[in-house]
């Protein structure tokens, strides 16, 4: 027998529903006003983030060596896409000049080119200007042009349409390793470096903030933006959570494809907020792809570095099943960057009911499983930035770039592999996670003189342009 109801008990019946409606649409609002860190403004470019303090007065330098550039095989930002590519109609409009925030089937790759500053700046200018205490605060990176070298091979699948079956080609994979393998010929450290962007972004925003992270690296090794396709509106936080899913499949292909074809001695990925979701679920493919095989045998093969998941936007419930099905095989190190003070990462907490692992743990939520297991593995690392300097602008969430001490401390475990003590980091009340210290900058310079004594000079060099 199936339940009626009267005229009155269905009027009451859908005023509810559409006060639950109009307060899940208020939540979503306010979510994606707070994630809206994740964008640009205008959409087109970036401002280059604040110098890491750690080249501040200490002398010291990523730039120790002008060949990487000069003599670097291609100049600008390799990129990964599995956006689909703009059509004349569409590339009209500015916010999707090269690709649309639609799925693409494959995955892309290509070389964008860079513009730094307003002006023509040369390379001695630039790495001034960059690293300056003095410099305006509006100091803009633009994408100029794209240069799509094609369909990486290895993306093509069954659901692929026949006018795209009949571009496919071992080519453009073959010039893309060659430009990865010529650049590692030239570097002194062997590394490719991945970012995955988070949400409601246009595709030029990964390629500009992997160039600047790249850039205070010193243009060591190779970095590469990997740029799924989020979309660039206040409501798409939800489609691009589901968006997600498909990508990391992409990105899976696109690890595999880097370990078999290019010489890169380690493979470090860097995902912010919802790229979280795509680097972990891909980790998790590849677990469960390899789970035959030994934990030294898979990272033999893949050569996975440093796996760096900063406002992580998925909940730790999903972090905790990947683990268990295998994740930590892959990586040779996870950090899990986390934030008291990250209002994206409450509100999302809030809206799921989830905790998200991006927040930092309250006293209560480090059960004594969580701590045993922290104590224990050694290959995961838990750094909380709340007492970071600068790491509570604006929402909070953007620390990775608006910190000077947070984007030291990414770029050194990047470049120098420190663990969290070598890097000056501490633990306090007994408890397996890691804290910034008030010295903690002095800490930093020390150890990177420890692992790079051959700075010396060059911090004695540059003690006269210090305050430039």
């Amino acid at each position: 027998m199936g339940l009626t109801l009267s005229a009155k008990s269905k009027g009451i019946y859908m005023r509810i529903r559409c006060d639950i409606d109009r307060l899940y649409l208020l939540l979503a609002a306010a979510l994606t006003l707070l994630l809206a860190g994740c964008a640009t403004t205008p959409p087109l470019h970036v401002d280059l983030m604040p110098s890491p303090q750690v080249y501040g007065e200490g002398g010291i330098t990523p730039f120790t060596d002008d060949n990487v550039i000069t003599e670097s095989p291609y100049m600008g930002m390799l990129y990964a896409t599995d956006r689909a590519p703009s059509d004349p109609e569409t590339a009209k409009k500015q916010k999707e000049r090269f690709y649309t925030s639609v799925r693409g089937s494959l995955l892309r790759l290509g070389l964008a080119e860079i513009n730094l500053g307003e002006g023509e700046y040369t390379w001695e200018e630039a790495r001034q200007i960059s690293l300056a205490k003095n410099r305006p605060d509006k100091y803009p990176l633009n994408v100029v042009d794209v240069d799509e070298l094609g369909i990486l091979n290895d993306s093509y699948h069954p659901f692929v349409e026949e006018e795209l079956l009949a571009l496919r080609s071992e080519e453009p994979a073959q010039r893309f390793a060659k430009l990865i393998n010529g650049k590692l010929d030239l570097s002194r450290q062997k590394d490719i470096f991945i970012y995955v962007p988070g949400y409601k972004v246009v595709f030029e925003n990964p390629v500009l903030v992997a160039m600047e992270l790249w850039h205070y690296l010193g243009y060591e090794g190779v970095f590469i933006a990997f740029s799924w396709p989020a979309t660039p509106k206040q409501t798409a936080y939800f489609t691009d959570a589901e968006t997600t899913i498909a990508s990391a499949y992409f990105l899976q292909v696109f690890l595999e494809y880097l370990a078999q074809s290019t010489t890169a001695e380690h493979i470090n990925i860097v995902g912010y907020s919802q790229g979280t979701r795509v680097v972990t679920r891909a980790i998790q493919n590849l677990a469960l792809k390899n789970s035959g095989s030994t934990r030294q045998e898979v990272q033999q093969q893949m050569r996975i570095g440093n796996v760096i998941l900063i406002g992580g936007d998925l909940s730790r419930e999903t972090m905790a099943s990947y683990i268990i099905d295998g994740f930590l095989k892959i990586p040779n190190h996870l950090t899990v960057y986390v934030s008291e003070k990250d209002k994206a990462m409450s509100m999302a907490e809030f809206l799921f009911g989830r905790q998200r692992i991006g927040g930092m743990f309250k006293p209560d939520e480090l059960t004594p499983s969580v701590v045993r297991f922290l104590e224990h593995t050694p290959e995961v690392s838990v750094v909380n930035v709340t007492d970071a300097e600068g790491a509570t602008t604006e929402n909070g969430h953007r620390y990775f770039r608006k910190s000077p001490w947070a984007s030291s401390d990414l770029l050194m475990i990047l470049r120098y592999n420190l663990s969290p003590a070598e890097r000056g980091l501490v633990q306090s009340d007994g408890l397996p996670i890691w804290s910034f210290p008030p010295d903690y900058i002095t800490q930093l310079r020390g150890a990177i003189m420890k692992a790079n004594p051959s700075l010396g000079g060059i911090i004695k060099e540059q003690d006269t342009t210090d305050d430039q």
